[in-house]
């Protein structure tokens, strides 16, 4: 344990108590450890929350790319959105998901939510003895809820930034081989980056909600019963 983690403070008889004061930074710290010794297994929860993020981020910026063209005011591109299977009225001047497409997109967060959550449940398991370990030294509920937070945290702000970035790319390459280069020159990348932030920012959030509650039954486990289950 690193010096100055432990310190004692007097309980209500007026004797020491021991309690694990714990900086942030080694929480980091921890938690990133953590995520290196279960590497795959990490690299498979992210996976799914990459895919789930990359196809939230290709529709968002398939649509910058239409409304970009849109906005031109040529009656050329617009003839070339409608050939391309877009549902524009007489008077659209912007491109938004069908509900085909929100629909889709709904289930794959949500299935990708399943996930990690299940995921989650699955890593408790195996750690029971560890967050034993943990209690038994002094760790309180928090400190540990604050370990699996911090694990869901960095996984997923790294998947979701994988996927926003490769939704983008894709959805500009599907733009320039439908339109061509004039498809690139009208869209502007403040759209293409604030609808990266969103996926991206959809992505932790799904991360983190998914964490919830297996982060809650690992801190509420009592020490003597994490220590007794064998695995």
């Amino acid at each position: 344990m690193t010096k100055g983690i432990f310190h004692d403070l007097p309980d209500k008889s007026g004797g020491p108590q021991r309690l694990v004061v714990l900086p942030f930074g080694k929480s980091v710290e921890i938690a990133y450890k953590s995520i290196q010794v279960r590497f795959f297994r990490s690299l498979i929860t992210t996976l799914s929350l990459v895919l789930a993020v990359s196809f939230l981020s290709f529709t968002d910026v398939s649509n910058d790319v239409a409304n970009g063209m849109l906005a031109s005011g040529s009656a050329e591109l617009r003839q070339s959105l409608v050939r391309a299977g877009y549902d524009l009225e007489p008077a659209a001047n912007n491109v938004t998901s069908s509900a085909k497409q929100r629909w889709i997109i709904m289930l794959s967060l949500l299935v990708c939510a399943v996930g990690i959550v299940n995921a989650q449940l699955m890593a408790v398991t195996e750690r029971f003895r560890e967050i034993g370990t943990m209690k038994c030294l002094g760790a309180l509920d928090r400190f540990v809820l604050r370990l699996f937070i911090l694990e869901a945290g960095m996984q997923g702000l790294a998947g979701s930034v994988a996927g926003a970035i490769t939704g983008a790319v894709f959805a500009l390459l599907a733009g320039w081989v439908r339109f061509g280069g004039v498809a690139l020159q009208q869209v502007t990348m403040a759209s293409v980056a604030a609808s990266m932030a969103v996926a991206t920012g959809i992505g932790v959030a799904l991360s983190l909600l998914g964490v919830l509650y297996p982060a809650l039954v690992a801190a509420r486990m009592q020490p003597v019963e994490a220590m007794r289950v064998e695995t």
